[in-house]
């Protein structure tokens, strides 16, 4: 650890599989920014007395937040952008020195940037989870105008509260059901990472003109997006969001924008570093 570095990190439990360091160290050695990004192991009865240790630390610009965190961050951050009411989750929180910690939500944008890129058109979707993540996935989603929404997740009063927040009047089905014929299907959960259940589905259903999009990246080749592409369906893999969402993070916490220009180069680092 080096003294007096101003310096941002992301949190989590677990998050020994967080690659947030690597990307954004990347790009501050690329714009020779003397500054450091690292990771830290919270527990979720350890968040406040993290953020008290931090909030008195000059060096502190900020965090991400990553699982389990991104709804009971919302406690401890100021909020003048909505995005409680908005989205219901927070996974960037910039600290002021002398003045509050502000949370916002770069998950949503990151998530966006490669369909966006490809121009998706499609009508329907149906995202996996009910966490903080899939709250802003879902509220990217209501933001392209999808119409046909519905959530799988195992708990489906938590998934229905998730809709209404929202203002969406989607679907509710359980895990292991049958998936509708839509045009996106998403996994927001862990299932699938490095060390957590497989995420095993029929993708039947699903026509040949649908995209699959698997945040996880720890592996990157998931059951999920192997099954998909054995069907040949386009898919969109866990560093897509990761690399989209710490742009803009990165942009909040050194003041700087990410040169994306070397986003070959980085993907090849992220890859090797499996």
């Amino acid at each position: 650890m080096t003294q007096g570095l101003p310096y941002a990190e992301v949190i989590g439990d677990p998050i020994a599989h967080s690659k947030s360091p690597l990307i954004h160290n990347f790009w501050l050695n690329a714009l020779d920014i003397e500054a450091e990004y690292r990771k830290t192991h919270v527990t979720p009865d350890g968040l406040a007395s993290y953020f008290l240790q931090r909030r008195a630390d000059p060096d502190w610009l900020g965090c991400n937040v990553t699982i389990p965190h991104k709804m009971a961050v919302m406690d401890f951050t100021d909020d003048p952008g909505g995005v409680r009411e908005r989205i219901g989750a927070m996974n960037t929180i910039a600290s002021e020195t002398g003045g509050p910690l502000i949370g916002t939500n770069t998950d949503a944008g990151g998530f966006l940037q490669p369909l966006l890129r490809d121009r998706w058109k499609g009508r329907s979707a149906v995202l996996i989870g009910a966490g903080g993540a899939a709250r802003a996935i879902l509220f990217a989603l209501t933001s392209l105008g999808v119409p046909d929404i519905t959530i799988m997740a195992r708990d489906a009063a938590k998934a229905q509260a998730m809709l209404d927040h929202a203002g969406v009047k989607g679907a509710v089905i359980g895990m292991g059901e049958s998936l509708p014929a839509v045009d996106l299907l998403v996994n927001s959960t862990s299932l699938g990472m490095v060390g957590q259940p497989v995420l095993d589905l029929d993708l039947t259903p699903l026509p040949p003109s649908a995209t699959v999009y698997d945040i996880v990246y720890a592996p990157l080749e998931t059951g999920l997006l192997k099954a998909a592409r054995d069907r040949g369906l386009k898919t969109l893999d866990g560093l897509e969001m990761l690399i989209g969402q710490a742009a803009l993070a990165f942009d909040i916490f050194f003041d700087a924008h990410a040169p994306r220009e070397l986003d070959a180069e980085l993907r090849a680092l992220l890859l090797a570093a499996d």
